[in-house]
């Protein structure tokens, strides 16, 4: 059976989500019942989730997650047979590195506004040059788009979205804001958000940004969170 066609069980006992606890070079992470490495059930330990804790675990395939993690949180608790779905594992059509950068309670976004459809705001970041590093391109990006210098802390997130990967990092950023005219966001403008904001501001990655407000409140992930974003309705709230 191929990836393509492959699916994996959903289990739930009670209200907590049965899982298999794996381990690679960065850690423990969990997957869904065949689809881990190896044959399922063959010796691999599981691990019961609520709901708040598989929200914040690093559970692959992670398009997969994204599916179940989104019936759940909505109320429709999903059982049985799943598509395995794994963006992670497509070579990418393009690679971003984003800065995450918080000074003073508020998190620096770039803001792009339509006429009739309102605002939508992007962490700053870009496309990954030929030959770069992530961290170089955080940093070359962010002064692109802000005038801002810095240096590049740990990876908090992977997220993939139609055929993108994306990585973000914590940036201590120094300096102020760069004039308009000197700035290349295309079309944008960097805007400074009070980061208890994220929940309800229409912030791509979706499926990133409330994360950032907890991560803000309670720790940093130890490993980078990995997400799929399919979210298209940025001014609807997520919680999954």
């Amino acid at each position: 059976m191929t990836a393509e066609t492959r699916a994996v069980t959903v289990l739930f006992d009670a209200d907590k989500l049965i899982l298999e606890l794996h381990h690679d070079a960065e850690g423990a992470y969990h997957a869904f019942p065949g689809g881990g490495p190896g044959p399922a059930g063959k010796g691999v330990p599981r691990v019961a989730l609520s709901v708040t804790e598989a929200l914040h675990a690093r559970i692959r395939p992670s398009g997969t997650a994204e599916t179940v993690l989104r019936a759940w949180a909505e109320g429709a608790t999903p059982h049985g047979p799943a598509a395995l779905v794994d963006p992670a594992a497509a070579p990418p059509v393009r690679v971003r590195a984003g800065a995450v950068v918080i000074r003073d309670g508020a998190i620096l976004l770039i803001r792009f506004s339509e006429e009739g459809s309102g605002s939508h705001y992007e962490i700053p970041g870009g496309g990954v040059e030929r030959g770069e590093t992530l961290e170089a391109a955080v940093l070359r990006e962010l002064g692109e788009e802000t005038g801002l210098a810095g240096t590049v802390g740990p990876e908090v997130a992977r997220v993939w979205k139609d055929g993108r990967h994306e990585h973000y990092f914590l940036v201590s950023a120094t300096g102020e804001v760069g004039p308009p005219e000197t700035l290349d966001n295309y079309g944008g403008a960097p805007v400074w958000v009070p980061v208890e904001r994220l929940p309800v501001t229409p912030l791509w990655p979706r499926r990133l940004s409330w994360r950032i407000e907890h991560w803000h409140r309670t720790g940093w992930p130890e490993h980078p969170a990995e997400l799929a974003d399919s979210i298209t309705e940025l001014n609807r709230p997520c919680s999954w």
